[in-house]
């Protein structure tokens, strides 16, 4: 598949997107593209990752400063408690300040390689984001869909409860009348309560995926949307794999972070080389009056130095420190390298086994679909045939929990089918932000911060205190399980 092709189905995901959300039937209808806003706007764990993201920005700034000049400036107040016994000279009390400047020449390279490093860390991090947009947009998915799916296995198994209590009733005036036997009426009483209690298990079910839906969305689900088509899914696992390699975040992160061990490598490497460093200090002492004439040729209390030069370091021997150091970061780079192997490994088991998921949900799809039908169908004739004698209570009874089942898994099958599609996006580096053209206003790019601070060199430049950025669910009541009695055709 190429990639014009690949940049088409995007295009598409984005239209039907825009168009689902532009077709919201009522006020309050919620689309599946809404949702992912919402979540894009105030999920911690999104908002959390960017956070990180900035601290991993400030690592650049960090390594910087290690290659700037520094300054620094002592000052000193003596006041002395006890004179020594044999110093008649020495003074009551001294004010000493001193300042120094030094600038870094040379240091073996390690500077350079650990901005290096830090710069390639930021990359990771920045594919990091992309990979927890993904993650967090595929549970939303997976939340949104779990919410329809549940609301309409309530509705169905509501419809059903209505149905074997019309049902109980008329086996009831038939028994009154000796029709049928107290037999069909315990049947039709115990189908009744089995009924009842799958209708509560559905109902906790859908309280659940309601609850989840709030604390990834942030609020309660409104009257849900059904979701638009998946387009851009590859033809098959190959086409899914080849594109999962080349823009799946994960491998991306995971082949910066490989390369970022190798410049660690070098940095270690540094400290058996040698340093050359520039500086300068000055130097002032006020005896306050206190030093004593003899002790000073002109009776001068005040004593001023200055020097400047460089100084050259050169490490002989550190303990067999530095070989330690470059073999564990050789050793951790040997790691990054088998880590890359390992992403790249679960990518493409990923890739495979959404696209299979994805695959066989369709299959299920239709044959769930003629299952329905066909139990419509067949109940249909069984009340027909009960009602010239030709058909038992039970008969009914087992018509209808089959005509159920075949609906609830139908909507089951929609909803994996869906989830899957979704997943498999996500697997190939295509669920994220700029994928799904998010009604969120400017999407949020971490290169702005990076920007900002990649080249302060302010001591007092502080950021003001953080704000949390994601929106808390304290205030949301506890859901419940009320639908609308219409879902129950699937």
């Amino acid at each position: 598949m190429t990639a014009r092709s690949w940049l088409s189905g995007r295009n598409a995901l984005i239209l039907l997107l825009s168009v689902s959300s532009a077709m919201a039937g009522t006020v309050h209808a919620e689309t599946l593209q809404g949702a992912l806003a919402k979540a894009y706007r105030s999920n911690p764990t999104l908002t959390g990752a960017r956070a990180g993201q900035q601290a991993t920005d400030e690592g650049v700034p960090i390594q910087k400063a290690a290659g700037r000049p520094s300054l620094g400036a002592t000052g000193t107040y003596t006041e002395s408690i006890l004179k020594p016994t044999i110093s008649f000279t020495s003074p009551q009390r001294t004010v000493d300040a001193n300042a120094q400047l030094t600038v870094p020449l040379y240091s073996g390279g390690a500077v350079r390689n650990g901005v290096k490093a830090a710069k390639t860390r930021v990359a990771a991090g920045q594919a990091d984001l992309r990979g927890t947009e993904a993650s967090v947009f595929s549970r939303v998915v997976a939340a949104y869909m779990d919410v329809i799916r549940d609301s309409a296995v309530v509705a169905l198994n509501q419809a059903n409860v209505r149905a074997l209590e019309v049902n109980l009733q008329a086996t009831g005036d038939r028994f009154e009348v000796g029709d049928v036997t107290r037999t069909d009426v315990a049947q039709s009483e115990s189908r009744l309560a089995l009924a009842r209690s799958s209708l509560q298990t559905a109902e906790a079910n859908l309280i659940t995926s309601r609850e989840n839906y709030i604390a990834l969305v942030g609020e309660a689900p409104d009257d849900l949307q059904p979701p638009p088509a998946l387009p851009g899914l590859p033809a098959s696992p190959d086409a899914a794999v080849q594109v999962a390699l080349k823009d799946n975040p994960d491998i991306l992160a995971a082949a910066k972070n490989r390369e970022a061990t190798a410049y660690d490598v070098n940095v270690a490497k540094a400290a058996v080389s040698p340093t050359l460093s520039a500086f300068t200090q000055a130097g002032y002492t006020n005896y306050l009056d206190t030093l004593s004439a003899m002790n000073s040729a002109d009776g001068s209390q005040i004593n001023k130095q200055a020097s400047a030069g460089v100084q050259l370091s050169i490490p002989l021997y550190q303990g067999g420190r530095p070989a330690a150091q470059v073999r564990q970061r050789q050793a951790l780079e040997s790691q990054a390298m088998e880590q890359v192997i390992e992403v790249e490994r679960g990518v493409i088991a990923q890739a495979r086994s959404a696209y299979a998921s994805w695959q066989a949900s369709l299959e299920s799809i239709q044959s769930n679909q003629k299952a329905v039908d066909a139990a419509n169908l067949s109940l249909e004739g069984v009340r027909a045939e009960n009602s010239v004698g030709s058909r038992t209570i039970l008969d009914i009874l087992n018509a209808e929990q089959e005509a159920v089942n075949a609906k609830v898994q139908l909507v089951t099958a929609r909803r994996n089918a869906y989830v899957a599609g979704f997943s498999l996006l996500a697997a190939m580096g295509h669920a994220e932000a700029d994928d799904l053209n998010l009604e969120t206003g400017t999407l949020y790019d971490p290169m702005v911060n990076y920007d900002r601070v990649k080249g302060k060199w302010f001591d007092w430049d502080f950021d003001p205190a953080p704000k949390v950025q994601s929106t808390r669910t304290v205030d949301s009541p506890a859901q419940n399980a009320n639908v609308d009695p219409g879902l129950a055709q699937p």
